[in-house]
């Protein structure tokens, strides 16, 4: 299997589709960034039918999913405060076969209008449960803010001091500095309100990632550049959705910019 560490790493470089050298750190204006405010049981009850409408429409997902439930069988009980659904939709997000580029590059076009996101994502179900398990587990770590860093080697992000970005994406990063120099490379320094530690595999327990959820936003409060190397530094200023309960219609249920909750 490959290492937890390189997998991610390569999985950063997936913010967008397009193979540039430089990416914009922006608001990601087109990803889809549903925060499912106080529509969590209607999405939990809406989930079977869901599923299976997304696994005909998506091979991969289905595949990738139907391993992810037969790994987290094979685990026993487990004392995590997720449910089966939340740990298997973590569990198939960071295995290698899927989805990690398949999926973040279809959440950052997603949000380009409702009809996009109706009739073109069949990831709905891994979105609702990730943003669901991230509220989880950021109730069970007590929304604690955290220090977290993401090297990334032949790609430069492009930001504006002082300019206000989000990822748009589900972003892993790290909890402590990657080690060694490569060209090119960018050091992502930033401190997180809104995403939470994991720990993807039982074999390395030393091997967490934090999971940055789409909507969580970043002042950039420090950009240099020498040479080849550019440091970026980013600190969290909350979250912003243009979209809320959008399978449900749309139901909004507050402001979309201000604190995450649990759906």
């Amino acid at each position: 299997m490959v290492p937890l560490a390189q997998t991610l790493a390569l999985l950063a470089m997936a913010m967008a589709t397009m193979a540039v050298d430089a990416i914009p750190l922006d608001m990601a204006p087109d990803s889809f960034d549903d925060q499912y405010k106080g529509c969590g049981p209607a999405m939990k009850a809406a989930l079977l039918t869901l599923s299976w409408s997304e696994f005909e429409q998506n091979k991969k997902f289905a595949e990738v999913w139907a391993k992810a439930v037969a790994e987290w069988q094979s685990q026993g009980p487990s004392v995590s405060p997720l449910s089966p659904d939340q740990a298997t939709a973590i569990m198939a997000f960071s295995m290698d076969g899927l989805t990690k580029s398949m999926f973040n590059d279809a959440v950052r076009v997603a949000g380009r209008s409702r009809q996009e996101y109706l009739d073109n994502f069949h990831f709905k179900t891994l979105h609702f449960l990730l943003t669901d398990a991230l509220a989880t587990l950021r109730d069970a770590q007590k929304g604690q803010c955290r220090d977290a860093f993401l090297k990334v080697c032949g790609t430069r992000f492009e930001a504006q001091l002082g300019d206000t970005v989000r990822f748009g994406l589900f972003m892993p990063v790290f909890p402590s500095k990657q080690i060694g120099e490569c060209p090119g490379e960018t050091m992502l320094e930033l401190r997180t309100c809104h995403g939470v530690e994991l720990q993807f595999s039982s074999e390395q327990p030393d091997e967490k990632v934090v999971l940055i959820p789409p909507f969580e936003t970043f002042k950039v409060t420090q950009y240099t550049q020498e040479g080849d190397k550019t440091q970026i530094q980013l600190q969290s200023t909350g979250t912003f959705s243009k979209y809320n309960c959008e399978w449900l219609g749309g139901d909004t249920t507050g402001d979309s910019c201000g604190g995450w909750g649990h759906p």
